[in-house]
């Protein structure tokens, strides 16, 4: 048995090596079926371009360079000779003592969108620049000007004078998959035209401080140099515009992000026409669903917005969102996250109304919204009870006090915010929840909080093992929070 055992081990191991020598040799398997990027690259690449940007620093008072050994003259006594010497010769005042104007320069990509001269290129690039200069794949030089920039995509558009120019073909980033290869063209570390290729790694991703732009995620090599570079598909269309990556040491990591091109051009064709973007505004502060708050929330799964605010004179609060609601559509589209929701609205038609199907107290309600312009404010909008005595819940770890007159004053809160305080959290259904002392609690369960014993009712009513929404304030912005029942 151990002879035929040892026969039959070998014989699999024949097999096995036969038959990846036979898949190797076979046409269309393994290496030959990677893509070849040369002729899209040799297509595309008089199109991009190289940018650098002259920031003008200002005149200052000239400073010793750093000798070792030699002392800083601001660390000598006054009266001393060195001292004396050097205050005549860095003085501000002097005929020749100015020091030389320094100018600072950066390096980025960008790619040429019409043949009279448009280029597109991140906003970061260009910020502030006092000078803008574009290199061609034929060794041109010229002088750019901003024709606009939109911060909150971090997208430029610039303009030389020329005619003929060579330019890229747009396509649909909606339409490509995850798992598709995507070739990048730039200047990293001022490397001119290096290509790098990968694939798509992910889509609609949304980043802190970039809630408008649903970036695609690839794991093309993008490093500084890459910002504002053309990202590609295998059609040779431009289907993004790199613009950030993910690092902590500065360099490549195997994450970068690009904007997908209908945003881009959508912003460019508006900074043409106009100069600014203009942008749709819900008014609302929003929080994913998690699996505890879709049960509390009575949910079968987990999807769509929350919100956790609405704000005041908005759109939102004028078509009867609540917070509480769940936002599962807007305007015919799928929320699938609360990420998904900004770049949708961002991308609405100001002034439209809209249909907004929302989950509220289980049920799916549509909800029409007439849209505004975002505010350029948008980013920072974010009775009580006549108790006195506080409530202790030991069996939710959770010591709650009445939102009197002087502790809104010390949480800096509005007079017209009504609630109870969080004096403290001893482990428990609150700390589990993320709880934490000094938040407010608002509304149980879409319920105002009207007092301690109030709020002990609710809690009293309530099933054993069911999570329960509070809606709670902290730092100035409302969430919502899931509370098992003990």
């Amino acid at each position: 048995m151990t002879l035929l055992r040892s026969i039959s081990r070998g014989t699999r191991r024949g097999a096995m090596a036969l038959m990846a020598v036979t898949m190797l040799a076979a046409p269309g398997v393994g290496a030959q079926n990677l893509p070849d990027f040369t002729d899209m690259v040799r297509e595309n690449s008089p199109a991009v371009v190289n940018i650098s940007t002259t920031q003008a620093q200002p005149e200052g008072r000239a400073r010793m360079p750093d000798v070792p050994g030699m002392p800083d003259p601001e660390d000598l006594p006054e009266g001393h000779p060195f001292r004396d010497f050097m205050d005549r010769f860095m003085d501000d005042e002097g005929p020749e003592q100015a020091p030389p104007r320094r100018d600072a320069r950066s390096l980025g990509s960008g790619f040429i969108i019409s043949e009279d001269g448009y280029i597109l290129t991140n906003n970061h690039v260009v910020e502030d620049a006092s000078e803008i200069i574009v290199r061609l794949n034929d060794r041109r030089q010229m002088t750019a000007e901003l024709v606009g920039a939109d911060d909150r995509a971090d997208l430029a558009l610039l303009k030389v004078d020329g005619e003929d120019m060579p330019t890229v073909e747009t396509g649909q980033s909606s339409e490509v998959e995850v798992g598709e290869w995507v070739l990048a063209i730039g200047a990293p570390f001022g490397f001119e035209y290096s290509v790098t290729a990968g694939i798509i790694s992910a889509k609609q991703r949304s980043l802190p401080m970039e809630n408008y732009i649903p970036f695609l995620q690839t794991d093309v090599a993008i490093n500084p140099g890459n910002s504002g570079g053309p990202l590609f598909n295998l059609d040779g269309e431009v289907i993004g515009v790199n613009s950030h990556i993910y690092s902590r040491s500065g360099g490549f990591q195997g994450i970068s992000f690009a904007i997908p091109i209908e945003l881009a051009m959508d912003v460019a064709d508006q900074l043409r026409d106009g100069g600014e973007v203009s942008r749709a505004w819900l008014g609302v502060v929003i929080q994913d669903v998690t699996r505890d708050l879709a049960e509390s929330f009575g949910m079968d799964r987990p999807e769509g917005a929350l919100i956790a605010q609405v704000l005041p004179d908005s759109p939102a609060a004028a078509a009867g969102i609540e917070p509480g609601d769940v936002v599962l559509e807007f305007d015919g589209n799928d929320v699938a996250t609360s990420g998904a929701l900004p770049p949708i609205v961002g991308q609405a038609t100001v002034g439209s109304t809209v249909p907004v199907v929302v989950m509220r107290d289980g049920e799916r309600q549509t909800l029409e919204v007439t849209l505004a312009e975002l505010p350029d404010d948008a980013g920072q909008r974010g009775g009580g009870s006549p108790q006195t005595e506080p409530g202790a819940f030991e069996e939710l770890g959770l010591m709650l006090q009445p939102l009197t007159a002087e502790r809104r004053d010390a949480l800096g809160l509005e007079p017209d915010v009504d609630g109870l305080v969080v004096a403290g959290v001893d482990g428990g259904p609150a700390a589990e929840a993320g709880i934490e002392p000094g938040d407010v609690i608002a509304r149980v369960n879409r319920s105002p909080v009207e007092g301690v014993e109030a709020f002990r009712e609710i809690i009293a009513g309530m099933e054993s093992g069911r999570r329960v929404p509070l809606l709670v304030l902290r730092d100035g912005s409302q969430r919502f929070l899931a509370l098992r029942i003990p």
